[in-house]
């Protein structure tokens, strides 16, 4: 029985070679990318608790939008990595030029409801319990970050839809080294602007603002650039811009098997804001200690999301290919290793997550609050790395219907709704209100293992 799970289960020392090849540059690229948000967390918290919530504010904003993107690319990456393994290369183009005017739309509305409503969505997130007033400046700083941070929304819109293409082919490394000087040119951006060093003057939330829009440039730029000078790497270029139609037959496909995938990943990010806010009613010292406790977890996460994304790439070429026997084969070992990878983070997060909240200039209950929240989403991790390799099985496959089903419909019908009582109907807590949203991944868990082990995601679409 032992060798039956170890063959089931396991995979050899050339699968996990490939395995870890593949995901290795995206977790560098993005714990790098994590790294500097965290820094940057640290330099924006060192102004003062008003001005470290109000951009926490904003971000969680910009998070929707972001996952709005995400869900934009992804409605064709479904396609685009079957296409690829498939090597029919036009497809993979008009897979790429639908991301283009996706991403695009997507960025155009965000402004337009930045611009209309900003201030209204800010409001949201505040609520004055100590009667200081502290509240009113959070939502001044909060304006100031949101005017620069549109700028640079289209930049990140084109660079996903460049460097979602380039993944699909298996080159990760690129779009890592991107990421590196981006990051890095924001990390020292923020230090000049923020503070004012030498010769910068000193722009506060601005200046961290104003850093990241310029990382973002810098890291389209150079995607865009490679891109375009190797072309035999990414022979989907050619002729994306020699035209700007998408056949009728790919267009519906994408669409059809696409639009749920895309609803999904923008109802899933405002559930996940709609949750934030539930739990803001209970102070700005709440939405403080959320904000640390959110940047530390998602340098742990990133393992387990990363590893994830990968069965998308990996399970995706072996369906386009044909190869069902194999894609569920890769997709029980990579499952299996991604949990395995997660409970060891999960258990180093939960030891040494307690000192990150020591770095914030803050107050003592606000770093109590957040090493809580990191403790309580440490012990959440292992279920939500089973539950997120879940659903990239499932959408591999096509299955974008089901996805949305299991992902933002789950969030709305359960974690808004026991979030929302919980925080405003019970005397529980904060922080148990918080372990209690957070249990709900174990109900996610086990719709996940018996929809991967129906097999109806072992489809070949194109």
């Amino acid at each position: 029985m032992l060798e039956k799970f170890r063959r089931k289960y396991i995979g050899d020392r050339n699968f996990y070679k490939s395995y870890i090849a593949l995901a290795l540059p995206m977790i560098i690229q993005n714990a790098v990318t994590n790294l500097v948000s965290f820094l940057d967390n640290i330099m924006v918290g060192q102004l003062g608790t008003e001005q470290m919530s109000g951009v926490a504010i904003v971000n969680q904003l910009i998070f929707v939008y972001n996952l709005a993107i995400f869900g934009a690319v992804s409605a064709a990456s479904i396609f685009g990595a079957q296409y690829f393994g498939k090597g029919n290369h036009k497809g993979h183009m008009y897979s790429f030029r639908f991301k283009l005017y996706a991403a695009l739309t997507v960025t155009a509305l965000t402004i337009l409801l930045f611009v209309t409503k900003g201030e209204s969505l800010i409001s949201l997130y505040l609520t004055d319990t100590s009667g200081s007033g502290a509240t009113g400046a959070a939502l001044q700083y909060g304006l100031e970050y949101l005017i620069i941070m549109m700028a640079g929304l289209i930049p990140f819109a084109v660079n996903q839809s460049y460097a979602t293409n380039i993944k699909e082919t298996g080159q990760t490394l690129i779009p890592m080294i991107a990421s590196f000087v981006a990051v890095g040119s924001n990390a020292i951006l923020d230090y000049l602007l923020i503070f004012g060093i030498g010769p910068f003057p000193e722009l506060g939330v601005q200046g961290a603002a104003l850093a990241t829009v310029i990382a973002r440039y810098i890291e389209a730029l150079m995607i865009i650039i490679w891109a375009h000078r190797h072309s035999e790497k990414n022979r989907y270029l050619k002729g994306a811009y020699t035209g700007f139609g998408i056949p009728t037959d790919e267009l519906k496909a994408i669409i059809i098997k696409g639009l749920p995938l895309m609803m999904n990943e923008v109802l899933w990010a405002a559930g996940m804001t709609a949750v934030i806010q539930c739990y803001s009613i209970r102070g700005l010292e709440v939405v403080a200690g959320l904000n640390i406790a959110t940047t530390i977890t998602n340098l742990f996460n990133i393992i387990y999301i990363q590893l994830g994304a990968c069965i998308s790439i990996v399970v995706g070429q072996y369906l386009g290919a044909g190869k069902l026997e194999k894609a569920k084969d890769a997709d029980n070992k990579m499952i299996v290793f991604s949990v395995f990878c997660c409970i060891i983070v999960a258990i180093c997060m939960l030891f040494i997550g307690r000192f990150f909240p020591q770095i914030y200039n803050t107050s003592e209950e606000i770093r109590a609050l957040a090493t809580k929240f990191i403790a309580v989403s440490a012990i959440i991790m292992p279920f939500c790395s089973f539950s997120h390799a879940s659903y990239f099985t499932l959408r591999s496959g096509g299955k974008t219907m089901v996805t949305f089903l299991f992902d933002s419909v789950f969030t709305w019908i359960i974690i808004v709704p026991t979030a929302f009582l919980l925080a405003h109907f019970t005397g529980l807590g904060i922080v148990s209100v918080y372990f209690l949203v957070q249990a709900t991944e174990l109900i996610k868990v086990v719709i996940g293992y018996f929809m991967v082990r129906s097999n109806v995601w072992l489809v070949q679409m194109v």
